[in-house]
């Protein structure tokens, strides 16, 4: 543990800051699940919505410095992959 205060005060704002960077990133992955169960059904306007979601999310996450700008097109790109995989058969 620091033993200086204000690497102290850093320790306890990195922990919160990691807490909410996890946070976020979890709200990603559900909504990237979210829109391949909706893949595989018949609500094209749903669909939409969820893929619409999961991409605003990860352009958020980029604002915000919680993922590199390549990661998230990495994941947009393999969320569209997966989709039209399942769509098509």
């Amino acid at each position: 543990m620091a033993n200086i205060k204000s690497a102290k005060k850093r320790v306890l704002v990195a922990e919160k800051n990691r807490l909410r960077n996890a946070a976020f990133k979890t709200s990603i992955k559900t909504a990237m699940k979210k829109a391949l169960e909706l893949a595989s059904g018949d609500d094209e306007k749903a669909l939409n919505e969820a893929i619409s979601k999961a991409y605003q999310l990860c352009d958020k996450a980029v604002v915000k410095g919680i993922l590199h700008k390549n990661t998230a097109a990495r994941k947009k790109s393999r969320l569209v992959l997966a989709i039209n995989k399942l769509s098509t058969k």
